[in-house]
C-alpha cells in the first residue's frame, strides 16, 4: 500500500478505510495517513452526501463486532488495516487522525514501539494493536485517551509497568494478555521481583529518587529563569511569558512586576507553591493569566481587581481558600473566561455580574460553594458553558438560564438544589435551551416528573450535523475544561465538539414515566436516569436514538418487557437496567449480546441471555414458582414417550418372528453363531487354565526335588 502516484492530496473526504483480511505487505501508508483530512478534522471535511445518506448500507467491524451502518456521520471515522502482513514500525503520524474513533492494526507483523503519538488522538474509541511484533514499553501519553473503551495489546512482546489512569484501569487482563514482560494491575504480576531488586522494566525505587533530583533542579531553573525574564523584561519590553508543562518548583518573585508591558502570562502545569503575588495587579495590560495546575495556596489577590483589561484567568487545580473576590464580577466586561475550579473556595459566588457581561464560560466546580447561583449571571448573554457542581450550592432550579441563547453546557452536579425542574409558571420562552449539548443535575435533591418540554425543544441533541455552528473561534471552546461522568467514569473534557451530547438525571428524586418524547434525541449519546424512583414502562421510542452509547436506567422502579427496538441500538456502548422490577425475555441482538449479567440483575422477572435463568413459558416469561406448570407435565410425558418406545420396538420384533420365516431363520442363525463364539471362548479359556496350572504344578514339584 505504499503510495506510487503524485497526487498531493489523495483521499480527501475518506471516513472510513477497512482492507482488512487480505494479504497487503510492506510498510503501513504512511503518506496516506498525513492526507486523511476527513480524520484529522471532521469538521473541516463536512460534506452534503445527497442521496448516499438515504441508501448507504455497509457491514464494519466495530470494536470487535458487525455493524451494520446505515447512515454516515461525519464524526464515523474508522481505520481497519488488520489481518494482512504490514510490517515495519507504526508511523508516529498516525497520531494526528485527532477525529479517529476506531482503529484496528491487529494481526500483522509490526515492530517498534507504540509511539507516543497516539496519546493526541482525543476520541479515540477502539484500539486494537494486537498479534504483532511491539516491543517497549506501553506508551504513558495512552492515559489521555480517555474516551477509549477497548484496547487490545496482547499476543506482542511489549514490557515494563501498565501505566495507570481512571480509563485504562477499566480493562481487563486480556488487554494485555501474551506479553511476557509487562507487569502492574490489572494483571496478577507485580513490577518488583521477589528478591526486592526493581525488575528490569520497571525503575520504581529509582524513580523515587530522581523526583528529589528534579525538584532540587525545578528550584535552580525556576531561579534562573525567572532572572533571566526579569533581563529580557527590562531590555526588551517582554509582553509575553509562557513557561508551562515544566516541573518548576518555588514561589513567583514579586520582582516579577517590573515586567509591566505583559499582555500574556502562563506558568500553569509546573510546581510553584506558595501564595499568588499582589503584584500580579501591577500588569495593566495583562489579558491572559495562566496559573492552574500548580500548588499556590492562600486566596485570590485583591488587587486582581485592576487587571481592567483581563480576558482570560486560570486559577484551577490548586489550593486556594477564602472567598472569591466581587470584582471578577466588575471584570465580566472584559473577562470571557473564568475558571477557578478544584480550589477550596469558600462563601458565595458574586452577584455582580453588570449588564453588557463578556462571559463566556465560567467554571466553579470542585469548591466549597454555599449560597445560590446569583441571577444576575443572565446579564452574561454571551455564555457557553456554566459549571458549578460539586459545591453546596442549594435552591431551585435555575429557570432563568434558559433564555441564555448561546448556552451549551450546564453542569450543576453534585450539589444541594432542590425542587422541579417542571417549567416555571411565569416562563413563556418559548425555545428553552436551543442549543444546550450537556445537561448534568446530577447528585441533587430535584423531585418530580422529568422535564418533558426541555427534552422536547434540545435542538442541540436533535440532528446534530444540521445544526452544527462555526464556533472554532470562540474561546470557550479552546481552553474548555469540563468534568462528566460519561459510560460511569469520571471525564475531563478538554474539547467540545458538537457530537458530544449527554444527558445525566441520574442520583435525584424524579418520579413518573420516562417521557416518549426523549426518543426524538437521535444526536444523543449519553443518557443516564438512574438512582430516581422513575415508574413505568421503557419507552420503545429509545430505539430511535441512533447512535446512543451509553444507557443507565437502573436502580429505578421501572416495569414490564425490555422493548425490542432497544436491539437497534449498535453504538450502544453500556448498558444498565439492573435493580428494577423488568420481566419477560432479554431481547436478542448483536450488541445486547456483548453486554454481561451485571447489566440485568435485581430484575427477578427477566430470563434469557446472558443470565442463567431460561424462559420456559411460550410467551417469553420464566415459569412462576410452586405452581404446577407445562414442565411438570412434559417431565412425565417424557416417561410415557419412553415406554411406548420399548413397547413399540418389542410388539415389531415379536411381530418379525412370529410372521416372517426368513427373519426368523437368519436371527436364530445368527443367535446360535453367538453362542457357539462364546462357548468356544469359554473353552479356550479353561484349557489355558489347566495348561497354566499344570506348569505351576511342574515347577513346584521340581523345586522339592
Amino acid at each position: 500500500m505504499l503510495v506510487a502516484s503524485n497526487i498531493e492530496h489523495p483521499f480527501p473526504k475518506l471516513q472510513v478505510l477497512d482492507v482488512s483480511n487480505n494479504a497487503f505487505v510492506g510498510s503501513l501508508p504512511d503518506r496516506y495517513f498525513k492526507n486523511f483530512r476527513s480524520m484529522i478534522n471532521a469538521k473541516e471535511s463536512q460534506t452534503d452526501y445527497g442521496m448516499f445518506l438515504g441508501f448507504l448500507e455497509m457491514t464494519i467491524t466495530v470494536k470487535g463486532l458487525d455493524q451494520l451502518m446505515r447512515r454516515p456521520l461525519d464524526t464515523f471515522t474508522i481505520i481497519d488495516l488488520s489481518s494482512n502482513r504490514f510490517s515495519g514500525r507504526i508511523p508516529p503520524s498516525i497520531g494526528n487522525l485527532k477525529s479517529l474513533r476506531y482503529l484496528n492494526l491487529s494481526d500483522n507483523t509490526i515492530g517498534g514501539h507504540i509511539p507516543s503519538s497516539l496519546g493526541g488522538m482525543s476520541i479515540l474509541e477502539s484500539l486494537d494493536l494486537s498479534s504483532n511484533k511491539l516491543d517497549g514499553q506501553i506508551s504513558g501519553e495512552l492515559v489521555r485517551l480517555t474516551f477509549l473503551a477497548k484496547l487490545n495489546l496482547s499476543m506482542n512482546n511489549l514490557e515494563g509497568q501498565i501505566p495507570q489512569s481512571a480509563q485504562l484501569s477499566t480493562l481487563g487482563n486480556e488487554s494485555y494478555a501474551g506479553n511476557a514482560g509487562l507487569c502492574g494491575f490489572p494483571l496478577t504480576r507485580k513490577c518488583e521481583r521477589s528478591d526486592g531488586k526493581p525488575s528490569p522494566q520497571v525503575e520504581a525505587d529509582r524513580e523515587i529518587e530522581w523526583d528529589y533530583v528534579f525538584a532540587a533542579a525545578g528550584y535552580v531553573l525556576s531561579l534562573v529563569i525567572f532572572s533571566l525574564l526579569l533581563l529580557l523584561c527590562k531590555s526588551f519590553r517582554l509582553k509575553r511569558i509562557r513557561i508551562s508543562y515544566n516541573h518548576l518548583y518555588g514561589e513567583i518573585p514579586s520582582s516579577l512586576e517590573r515586567c509591566s508591558n505583559l499582555e500574556y502570562f502562563s506558568v500553569h502545569s509546573n510546581n510553584f507553591s506558595g501564595h499568588v503575588p499582589t503584584q500580579i495587579g501591577n500588569f495593566p495590560l495583562l489579558q491572559q493569566l495562566f496559573l492552574s495546575a500548580n500548588n499556590f495556596s492562600g486566596s485570590i489577590p485583591l488587587s486582581i481587581c485592576h487587571l481592567r483589561s483581563l480576558d482570560v484567568l486560570f486559577f484551577s487545580k490548586n489550593n486556594l481558600e477564602g472567598t472569591i473576590p466581587d470584582c471578577l464580577g466588575n471584570l465580566s466586561r472584559s473577562l470571557s473566561i473564568l475558571n477557578l475550579n478544584e480550589n477550596k473556595l469558600t462563601g458565595v459566588i458574586p452577584s455582580t455580574f453588570t449588564k453588557g457581561c463578556n462571559l463566556q464560560t465560567i467554571n466553579l466546580n470542585g469548591n466549597k460553594l454555599k449560597g445560590t447561583l446569583p441571577q444576575t449571571l443572565a446579564n452574561c448573554q454571551g455564555l457557553f458553558g456554566i459549571d458549578v457542581g460539586d459545591n453546596e450550592i442549594r435552591g431551585a432550579f435555575p429557570f432563568w438560564m434558559e433564555k441564555l441563547p448561546h448556552l451549551r453546557i450546564l453542569v450543576l452536579r453534585s450539589n444541594k438544589f432542590n425542587g422541579t425542574m417542571l417549567v416555571d409558571s411565569n416562563s413563556n420562552n418559548e425555545q428553552p435551551f436551543p442549543h444546550l449539548q450537556v445537561l448534568d443535575v446530577s447528585n441533587n435533591a430535584f423531585v418530580g416528573s422529568l422535564p418533558d418540554r426541555y427534552i422536547n425543544k434540545f435542538l442541540g441533541m436533535i440532528d446534530v450535523e444540521e445544526n452544527q455552528t462555526d464556533d472554532e473561534e470562540n474561546l470557550f471552546i479552546t481552553l474548555i475544561d469540563v468534568r462528566l461522568t460519561l459510560k460511569g467514569l469520571d471525564q475531563s473534557l478538554r474539547r467540545l465538539l458538537n457530537t458530544l451530547t449527554s444527558l445525566d438525571f441520574s442520583s435525584n428524586r424524579f418520579s413518573g414515566n420516562i417521557p416518549l418524547s426523549l426518543g426524538n434525541l437521535n444526536s444523543l449519546r449519553y443518557l443516564n436516569l438512574s438512582y430516581n424512583t422513575l415508574t413505568g414502562h421503557i419507552p420503545s421510542s429509545l430505539g430511535r436514538m441512533s447512535i446512543l452509547e451509553s444507557l443507565d436506567l437502573s436502580s429505578n422502579k421501572l416495569d414490564g418487557e425490555i422493548p425490542d427496538e432497544l436491539s437497534r441500538l449498535t453504538f450502544l456502548g453500556k448498558l444498565n437496567l439492573s435493580m428494577n422490577n423488568l420481566e419477560g425475555q432479554i431481547p436478542e441482538s448483536t450488541q445486547l449480546s456483548t453486554f454481561g449479567n451485571e447489566s440485568y440483575e435485581g430484575n427477578t422477572g427477566l430470563c434469557g441471555f446472558p443470565l442463567t435463568k431460561e424462559c420456559e413459558g411460550g410467551d417469553g416469561k420464566p415459569s412462576p414458582p410452586f405452581v404446577e406448570v407445562e414442565s411438570d407435565r412434559e417431565i412425565k410425558w417424557d416417561y410415557v414417550f419412553a415406554a411406548a418406545g420399548y413397547i413399540m420396538s418389542l410388539g415389531i420384533f415379536s411381530w418379525l418372528i412370529l410372521f416372517c420365516p426368513s427373519f426368523r431363520y437368519k436371527y436364530f442363525e445368527k443367535v446360535d453363531d453367538v453362542f457357539e463364539k462364546i462357548f468356544e471362548c469359554y473353552q479356550r479359556r479353561k484349557k489355558r487354565e489347566r495348561r497354566r496350572r499344570a506348569l505351576r504344578n511342574q515347577a513346584k514339584r521340581q523345586q522339592r526335588g
